[in-house]
């Protein structure tokens, strides 16, 4: 773990000495284990050995992953090469996502104090984590992913290149099953087999098919059969989730998303899902006439879209959720007129940034059908279309258009003219699997 008191990227104050004093070692100490912090030790000589010895020689291990330290993360791959249990990760609360090599890893997440301490309620479910490792489950993705390791000698380069070679023949296979369909994909997993020991490409090519030919259960069905270690991931459990909420499910994927949400801290992307999940369940409830039940899930869907945008401002689409959800709800909801300059910069600049994709310009459309400019409108509608990629995303933003027009048409300020996009959105939808 990094030592002293550190100012992480986002302006946070973490003390690592009180995360260490206060926290680590003494949860070592109630796993009935001896602490010993790495630079609290002093030998002479050089430096690397006494560290190489301890990675390779103690036990248990604790690593502190906040601040994606460089040399945590090299400290923590030679422990996973030489390891195939006994190590437990911490991070802090509030930093962001880890980083793509460790994010499916199995963290603890802590909080801090507002002067950098850690709150030591987490202390007894780090000792458990300590106890639970001496059952020697495997916790290196090194150990439970590369079959024989470390035995190098016996993978050979051969090998290496037939499952290279075998990996793009299965993701052409699935370029063309989406043009077919869902049986098509499903023709794709049949011949791999075993999900479990395929490349991990291959199955989320495998996986984000489904979704392309809105295989909703046969998406669930995967993660079950997926690797732990790549079914654990961020993006896996948040598609997961859309995919729960796609299927009916909508309490299951609220539970998938909400873990994440505690496990690896605040996402646009995984708020941006979770709002859709309070988004479909208010208009379910509207339709059944539950009219104060409905005013509350759509309060929880705005207020997830917002947290969605707040954690990362440049992904434009929960806030432009958000400014949606707030028109529509009756009386619309006042923060919009604040919020809507900085939502329409930040899509503005990733439009600008070159290689905008559909949501870009269909958070441009919908911005434009709520300010009523119907010119602005049809050109985004244009770019939109050109930039479809699967039949759910027309399908998906000619829905919010509904909704925008349907409450303006109630409040008798209309929009006629957004049928005709709506339309244009559906019929694109219909001409993909």
């Amino acid at each position: 773990m990094p030592f002293g008191r550190k100012t992480a990227a986002n302006g946070l104050l973490i003390d690592f000495d009180a995360v260490y004093r206060d926290l680590i070692a003494p949860a070592i100490s109630d796993a009935r284990l001896e602490p010993i912090r790495a630079d609290e030790e002093q030998t002479g000589g050089v430096i690397h050995t006494p560290m190489f010895e301890r990675l390779i020689l103690c036990e248990y291990a604790v690593a502190d992953l906040t601040t994606a330290n460089a040399n945590v993360f090299y400290e923590l791959g030679v422990r996973h090469a030489v390891r195939p249990w006994s190590t437990v990760l911490v991070f802090a609360e509030g930093m962001g996502q880890l980083p793509f090599d460790v994010a499916p890893l199995r963290g603890l997440p802590y909080r801090l104090t507002p002067d950098g301490a850690p709150d030591a309620a987490v202390r007894s479910a780090l000792a458990r984590r300590l106890q639970e490792a001496r059952a020697g489950a495997k916790d290196s993705p090194l150990f439970q992913l590369v079959d024989g390791f470390p035995d190098v000698q016996g993978l050979r380069a051969d090998v290496f290149r037939d499952r290279v070679r075998y990996s793009h023949q299965v993701k052409e296979q699935l370029a063309a099953a989406r043009k077919q369909g869902a049986e098509a994909v499903r023709a794709v997993e049949a011949a791999l087999q075993d999900v479990a020991t395929a490349d991990s490409g291959v199955v989320v090519d495998l996986f984000l098919s489904y979704r392309a030919v809105k295989a909703w259960k046969d998406m669930i069905a995967l993660v079950e059969h997926m690797a732990p270690p790549l079914a654990a991931t961020v993006m896996v459990r948040e598609q997961l989730g859309l995919a729960l909420n796609r299927d009916g499910r909508g309490d299951e994927a609220e539970r998938v998303l909400t873990a994440l949400i505690d496990e690896r801290g605040p996402s646009s992307e995984t708020y941006g899902i979770l709002g859709r999940v309070y988004k479909d369940r208010w208009e379910a409830a509207a339709r059944a006439g539950q009219s104060l039940l409905a005013r509350g899930l759509l309060d929880k869907a705005i207020g997830a879209c917002l947290q969605g945008f707040q954690a990362d401002p440049r992904d434009a689409y929960p806030g432009v959720n958000a400014v949606t959800l707030m028109a529509v709800k009756e009386p619309p909801d006042p923060r919009r007129e604040a919020l809507l300059p900085v939502v329409r910069y930040a899509i503005e600049r990733r439009i600008a940034a070159g290689r905008p994709d559909f949501w870009d310009h269909a958070a441009r459309l919908e911005l434009a059908v709520l300010g009523k400019d119907e010119e602005a409108a049809v050109l985004a509608l244009a770019d939109a279309l050109a930039n479809v990629r699967e039949g759910w995303e027309p399908e998906t933003t000619a829905r919010n258009l509904r909704l925008i027009r349907e409450a303006r048409e109630r409040r008798g300020d209309g929009v006629a003219w957004a049928g005709g996009l709506e339309e244009a959105l559906v019929e694109a939808s219909r001409n993909r699997p």
